[in-house]
C-alpha cells in the first residue's frame, strides 16, 4: 500500500501510480510533452487523468542535456498561472511540480501543490530540505551528481548501484534529521549515468527497497531507449514498456510517464505477475 499525505487530502493505493508529465517549456525533449498555454495544459492533463493518472507532473525547466538553465523567478513565470488552472479544473488531483530551486517550491505549495519532484536531491539549493519540511509534503529526492554543472556528465563506468545506496543513505539520514517525513526516491535514469549503467538500475532495483521509500523511475522515451535502439524518442512507446514492465517486476511504486495509458496497461498486467 502506497499512501501519500498532502495539503489535506491523502493519495492511497494498492497498485503502483502513474505520474503524467505536464512539461511547461519550449525545449523539453519530447514534443508531446510540452505546453504554453493555459487551455494546453488544462487539456492534457484532462486526458492524462481520463487515462489512468493519479499526478500530474508539472515542469517549467528542461533538464535535458544542452538545455539552457533559467532562474527561479522564470521558472515560477511559466508556471504560475498553469498550476492555479490546473489546481481549480482538477480539485481532487495530486498535483507534483518538477523543481530544485526552495522559493519555487514554496510559492507553488501555495498555490495548490502536492509533491515537489527536485531533480537534484537538494543538492543544488542548500535551503530545500528545511524548506521542504516546513512545507510538509512529499519530497521526490533524485540522485544526480552534485554540481548542476556537471548533470549530465559521466564520472566512471564502474557499477553505479554502490553509489545509489551510499547517496541514499545520506538524503535519507539528512531528511530524518531536517524533519520530512514523506521521501520518494528516484534513482535518476539517464542523469550522470551512462546507458550500461541505466540498464543496471533497472535490472538492480529491487536491491534499493532496502531503504522502505517509495521508488519513482523515470525511463520514458529516454536516450538510453533510442539510442540503442537505433530510433527517435518520438519512437521510444515500445522500448519504454519494456522498461517499465521490469521496474514493476523489481519494485517501482511511481512511474513518471509521457504516454499514460500505455503505463496504466503495463502496471496493470504486472499485477497479475506478482
Amino acid at each position: 500500500m502506497l499512501t501519500l499525505n498532502s495539503q489535506g487530502k491523502t493519495l492511497s493505493s494498492t497498485k503502483p501510480l502513474i505520474m503524467g508529465i505536464l512539461n511547461i517549456t519550449p525545449d523539453s525533449f519530447y514534443q508531446k510533452s510540452r505546453v504554453t498555454a493555459v487551455s494546453e495544459a488544462i487539456d492534457l492533463a484532462g486526458h492524462m487523468l481520463a487515462d489512468g493518472a493519479s499526478i500530474i507532473d508539472i515542469g517549467g525547466q528542461s533538464t535535458r542535456p544542452g538545455a539552457i538553465a533559467i532562474s527561479a523567478n522564470e521558472e515560477l513565470d511559466r508556471i504560475g498561472s498553469i498550476i492555479e488552472a490546473v489546481v481549480k479544473q482538477f480539485p481532487d488531483l495530486f498535483i507534483s511540480v518538477d523543481t530544485y530551486f526552495s522559493e519555487v517550491a514554496k510559492q507553488v505549495v501555495k498555490a495548490g501543490t502536492h509533491i515537489i519532484n527536485d531533480i537534484s536531491g537538494g543538492q543544488y539549493d542548500a535551503n530545500m530540505f528545511k524548506s521542504i519540511a516546513a512545507l510538509n509534503v512529499p519530497y521526490v529526492v533524485m540522485h544526480v551528481n552534485d554540481f548542476k554543472d556537471e548533470m549530465h556528465t559521466v564520472k566512471n563506468e564502474t557499477s553505479i548501484m554502490p553509489v545509489l545506496h551510499d547517496f541514499f543513505t545520506t538524503t535519507c539520514t539528512r531528511a530524518n534529521e531536517a524533519g520530512i517525513h514523506q521521501l520518494i526516491l528516484d534513482p535518476g535514469f539517464g542523469f550522470s549515468k551512462s546507458p550500461t549503467q541505466n540498464f543496471e538500475i533497472i535490472s538492480n532495483l529491487s536491491t534499493l527497497t532496502t531503504f522502505q521509500k517509495p521508488l519513482l523511475i523515470g525511463v520514458s522515451r529516454k536516450s538510453t531507449i533510442y539510442k540503442t535502439l537505433g530510433i527517435t524518442a518520438a519512437e521510444a512507446l515500445n522500448g519504454t514498456t519494456v522498461l517499465h514492465t521490469a521496474a514493476l517486476l523489481h519494485g517501482a511504486s511511481i512511474l513518471r510517464v509521457h504516454d499514460v495509458k500505455e503505463a496504466n496497461e503495463v502496471v496493470t498486467l504486472c499485477s497479475y505477475l506478482q
